[in-house]
C-alpha cells in the first residue's frame, strides 16, 4: 500500500485505502490538489501547520469524521463540523471509529517548550489494510514512542520544533518498522538534506522512503 501514501507538505499525509476510503493526517498546504474527498481527518495538535481550517474546509464533506485532541472541540464546531462527526481523543487510548481502529501516542518535546507533555497532544497508530501506520505528530524521541510496534513509521526529522534527523533515526532503530517515512521538513524548517541524512543513518537497518 506504500504507493497509496502521499506526503503533501510538512506533516500532511494522505492515504487511500484498499476499499477507497481517503484518510488525511494534519492536512496543510494542499493548494487545491484535492477537494471534498476526506472520509477521515486526523489532527495531532492545534499549531497552524497541523490544524489548518482552510485545508480542512476544502477536503471535508458532510460525512467526514474528524479525530483531534479535546482542546480543538470548539474550533471544529466553529468550522461547522457536527458534534457527532468529531471524535475527541487523549494520549494512551485505543479507539474504534466505524471501520477504523487506532490508538493514540503522546507527542511532546523533551528539551524545548513548543509541545509540552501536559498539553496532551498526540500521534496516531492507525490500522489500515492490515498494516499499522504510526504518524508521530510533533515529538521528540520519547520513551512512549520507543515502545511502539508498527509496520510503517512517519516521523519528523526537521529539528527546531521536533526531533532532528539523528534523533529520529535513533527512534526508528528502537521501533524497527518495515518502512520509515521522514516528515516535517522542507516546508517551515528542515530541508531535503535532513530527509537524505535520515535515510543515510538507517542504511542497511530500515527501509526509508522519501515521499516529498
Amino acid at each position: 500500500m506504500n504507493e497509496k501514501i502521499e506526503l503533501i507538505a510538512q506533516s500532511a499525509i494522505r492515504i487511500e485505502t484498499n476499499n477507497e476510503k481517503i484518510i488525511y493526517f494534519d492536512p496543510f498546504k494542499l493548494n487545491g490538489r484535492y477537494n471534498q474527498d476526506a472520509d477521515f481527518i486526523f489532527i495531532t495538535h492545534p499549531h497552524f501547520d497541523h490544524f489548518s481550517p482552510e485545508d480542512i474546509e476544502r477536503i471535508k464533506t458532510n460525512d467526514t469524521k474528524i479525530i483531534a485532541p479535546k482542546e480543538l472541540s470548539t474550533k471544529l464546531e466553529q468550522l461547522g463540523v457536527e458534534t457527532d462527526k468529531i471524535k475527541l481523543v487523549k494520549p494512551n487510548e485505543q479507539y474504534e471509529l466505524e471501520e477504523i481502529i487506532f490508538e493514540t501516542v503522546p507527542a511532546y518535546n523533551i528539551n524545548k517548550d513548543y509541545h509540552r507533555k501536559e498539553y496532551n497532544w498526540v500521534g496516531y497508530i492507525v490500522t489500515i489494510d492490515d498494516k499499522k501506520i504510526y504518524v508521530a505528530g510533533d515529538t521528540d524521541n520519547i520513551e512512549e514512542a520507543r515502545n511502539i510496534k508498527c509496520d510503517i513509521a512517519c516521523v519528523p526529522v526537521g529539528g527546531t520544533y521536533t526531533m532532528n534527523h539523528k534523533e529520529a533515526a535513533e527512534l526508528i532503530k528502537a521501533i524497527k518498522p518495515k518502512i520509515a517515512i521522514p516528515i516535517h521538513y522542507k516546508t517551515i524548517v528542515g530541508s531535503e538534506q535532513d530527509a537524505e541524512n535520515f535515510k543515510k543513518e538507517l542504511q542497511d537497518i530500515v527501509n526509508v522512503e522519501i515521499l516529498m
